[in-house]
């Protein structure tokens, strides 16, 4: 996969050679990223720039460069997850380790030891985050308005986010915990606070999204960033921008609300297909499944092939009680989803029926195939189906 499309004036340093106009408020497709998995947005009033992982686990960003927030350093693989904060970015090793770079004015790119065992990596204005595998969070930059110093008691986080001053944390009891600056309420979860599977941070206004599909907003909403629009409902993924806000749709649309002067909440046609959402300073970003899928060294003579099952996204992950797939199938067919233990053990093997082609979504709950709850740890998640089956993708269970 591998097609996303910014919205917004601020991304005005495209990819390679990509400069058609670079500063026009049309959305348009972004070239040169082929098989890019995950992607991020940030940027300020300066500029905003964009970072995605591409299949082979580099990170390519573009975009503002001003601090050096779009020089990805040496040793540019294996990356696993990223994270674009306002002037600086941030990527996660498969070996737990976080890379920063760009502004470091508030040491915001200064990752405290022991640098290891993280899970997932949050960028802010000047602060960053990191989610470790014990369930703790790591904090460091910018503290002035205390976005920095997790409150209570400091465990049992599945989840992380970044706004510009506050920060937030998804609890393995489906709570969420927010601190740091608090002028427009964005600090304050509404009631109940229950049932989260994933949260979102903007300048001041932050988001939940339920294991229902409903999408909670709070703080600053003088642009209406918060009103979630009509059906609010089957929503897998949550995006906050500076003043404006997205969610991510079960059958791949985008919904954006807010501040729309520079087109941020446009989501360009076909509003359809997308697996991953973001927003930035005023922009907005939405990746597509790719029209196809091609592997290489296929045995027949190295001619590449289409990938007949295709996995896009898992959300949330880390998770803890449960994780969404979203996987391209090519053909029709049975479609099995298998997990797999750190060890290569299967541990369980859910039936998802006959599936036809295109974009499709299972569930994993966390469980083993006799119904208990497998262990916090790094599973494997793989669809099998009658024609091939798919590359493994990682998932972070932290109970």
């Amino acid at each position: 996969m591998g097609t996303w499309y910014p919205d917004g004036p601020e991304m005005c340093e495209m990819p390679d050679d990509y400069d058609p106009d670079p500063c026009s408020r049309t959305p348009v497709q972004v070239p040169g990223i082929a098989g890019a998995s995950k992607l991020s947005a940030g940027g300020t009033a300066l500029g905003g720039h964009a970072c995605v992982i591409l299949s082979d686990g580099s990170m390519k960003c573009w975009g503002e460069n001003y601090y050096g927030q779009c020089g990805v350093p040496a040793a540019n693989a294996d990356f696993v997850a990223l994270a674009a904060g306002y002037e600086h970015s941030l990527g996660l090793k498969t070996d737990g380790r976080i890379v920063a770079w760009g502004g470091n004015y508030s040491g915001q790119c200064n990752v405290p030891a022991p640098n290891a065992d993280f899970v997932a990596v949050v960028g802010g204005w000047s602060h960053s985050l990191g989610l470790k595998t014990d369930g703790t969070i790591v904090t460091w930059g910018d503290n002035w308005h205390g976005q920095c110093s997790v409150p209570g008691a400091n465990a049992d986080f599945v989840a992380i986010a970044g706004g510009s001053n506050h920060s937030l944390g998804l609890k393995t009891d489906g709570t969420v915990v927010a601190w740091g600056f608090n002028s427009t309420g964005q600090c304050n979860v509404p009631a109940p606070n229950a049932d989260f599977e994933a949260v979102a941070g903007g300048r001041g206004h932050s988001l939940g999204l339920k294991t229902d599909g409903t999408i909670v907003a709070w703080g600053g909403n003088d642009f209406g960033e918060c009103n979630v629009p009509e059906p609010n409902a089957d929503f897998v993924a949550v995006a906050g921008g500076e003043y404006h806000s997205l969610g991510l749709k079960t059958d791949g649309r985008i919904v954006a609300w807010g501040y729309n002067d520079d087109g941020q909440c446009n989501v360009p046609g076909p509003n359809a297909d997308f697996v991953a959402v973001a927003g930035g300073y005023e922009h907005s970003l939405g990746l597509k499944r790719s029209s196809a899928t091609v592997v290489e060294g296929s045995g027949l003579g190295d001619v590449p092939v289409v990938a007949m099952l295709s996995i896009l996204s898992l959300a949330p992950n880390p998770f803890n009680s449960s994780t969404g797939v979203s996987f391209d199938s090519r053909g029709s067919g049975r479609v099995t989803m298998e997990i797999y233990d750190v060890s290569g053990r299967r541990v369980r093997t859910v039936s998802l029926g006959y599936m036809g082609p295109g974009l499709q979504r299972a569930r994993w709950d966390g469980r083993a195939g006799r119904g208990g709850n497998v262990p916090s740890g790094v599973y494997s998640v793989r669809m099998r189906g009658t024609e091939g089956e798919s590359r493994a993708v990682k998932a972070v269970l932290v109970r």
